[in-house]
């Protein structure tokens, strides 16, 4: 199986389990679902379906996540569709505003374990110039899974967000619309495209998550020249260079195999009937919630506001958009790209608890780029970014003070957390 960014496993999984009573390959999907149902049924037990929906409800409205925005520009692929992007300049006056920027949330927040004033050796030149910073999001993800380090990094570096095609505000992907697959590389051509659009000269910092790092990886096996002269870091959050398909999932491996057998064409027939699967997803919210809580999060104490910003995430994803967006993920092979990286500072970070891509294959990554930075979260899952922000913040804050993007003393511990207090502390193995 692929990479799901809480969206394969979770998304395929609760869309077709709706269509089990319509006969649609409900075995396979039931032996995904199973390892949420228990949590989903005691639940069911204590609260209301009326009251889950209600509380879902205020949740939208009150939860400041994803509301965040910046200067908006669309840059076009090579096969013509637009995709969005969004910019967070530096604020000239030093402040922690973005010029273009909307309604900034949690600005009040206290971070432990969050980057507090560091003295740092700077990596490389005496006096570097600016950077741009590009984050790339996860399947069925978009721009706003990046809040809370958009919001810490706002102001003081200049960022951009990108919508990868057929997510977010981004165009559905035309080549697409004609029934061409989407393949890994194709992603790595957009990112450049995002590039020339919005950063077509000065040092750049990548940073993905999970199929943002693959796009990242794609970008530098076709774009050699560019990484070489103007990338300064790379940081991978939750990614794999390849061997997806050796993914459990935390299922049984009987389980599992007998789920990819049959995925391809389960996902291509609910892809086939996109409205009456969306419709069945509605309908099977309370299985999906938990679905998303098991394959997103590897710790309890999550907010539950950033559950359902979660869960709205991965909800606005068509399923004939996860449906051709799966293959990709199965042919996905780029360990042979890391060298590229080899003489750049490289950050390899991932939760101990991700059952969607392992940290096993963020330790393989690390295997092949023996100077960069591992960190292993614990009780952290796939996303990682959103469950503990702070950490994430803080590792990407160090690798920007290392280059010189931003000045050792910078604070960016005003943004992060989301546990109400309960901090996490990464493992780095190997030191």
């Amino acid at each position: 199986m692929s990479e799901i960014s809480a969206g394969d496993a979770v998304t395929t999984a609760a869309t077709a389990v709706g269509w089990r009573r319509a006969g649609i390959a409900g075995a396979a999907i039931g032996v995904i679902a199973a390892g949420a149902a228990a949590g989903v049924a005691v639940e069911r037990l204590t609260v209301g379906r009326g009251m889950r929906r209600r509380a879902r409800l205020a949740l939208d409205a009150s939860g400041p996540y994803g509301s965040l925005r910046g200067l908006p520009g669309r840059a076009s692929a090579d096969d013509g569709t637009e995709l969005y992007y969004e910019v967070d300049e530096v604020d000239p006056d030093g402040g922690t505003g973005a010029a273009g920027s909307g309604e900034s949330a949690g600005s009040g927040a206290t971070v432990p374990g969050a980057a507090g004033p560091r003295r740092r050796r700077l990596f490389g030149r005496k006096a570097p110039g600016p950077v741009t910073v590009v984050f790339s999001h996860g399947y069925c993800l978009s721009q706003d899974s990046w809040h809370f380090q958009r919001a810490a990094l706002r102001g003081i570096v200049r960022t951009v967000h990108w919508d990868q095609r057929s997510h977010g505000r981004s165009e559905r992907g035309r080549a697409q619309a004609d029934g061409v697959t989407v393949g890994i590389d194709q992603l790595g051509r957009d990112l450049k495209a995002v590039i020339d659009a919005v950063a077509p000269e000065g040092r750049l910092v990548l940073v993905g998550h999970s199929m943002g790092g693959m796009t990242m990886m794609a970008l530098a096996e076709q774009y050699p020249q560019l990484v070489r002269d103007r990338v300064a870091a790379i940081a991978f959050v939750g990614t794999s260079s390849g061997k997806l398909g050796e993914v459990s999932f935390g299922l049984p491996v009987a389980g599992v195999n007998a789920v990819r057998r049959v995925l391809p064409g389960v996902l291509k027939a609910l892809g086939s009937q996109a409205e009456l699967v969306e419709r069945g997803r509605r309908a099977t919210a309370d299985l999906f919630a938990g679905l998303i809580k098991r394959y997103s999060f590897g710790s309890r104490d999550v907010d539950p506001a950033v559950e359902r910003f979660a869960e709205r995430l991965i909800e606005s994803t068509p399923i004939d958009v996860v449906a051709e967006f799966y293959p990709a993920f199965t042919e996905h092979d780029k360990t042979h790209v890391l060298p590229a990286f080899r003489d750049i500072p490289v950050l390899i970070l991932a939760g101990d608890k991700d059952l969607v891509t392992p940290s096993s294959h963020s330790e393989a990554m690390a295997d092949q780029l023996p100077d960069a930075e591992l960190v292993i979260v614990p009780d952290a899952g796939h996303l990682v970014m959103l469950e503990h922000p702070e950490t994430v913040t803080d590792r990407l804050a160090d690798l920007l003070v290392r280059i010189g993007a931003v000045p050792a003393a910078t604070d960016v511990g005003g943004q992060g957390s989301n546990v109400g207090g309960h901090g996490s502390t990464a493992q780095q193995p190997g030191g």
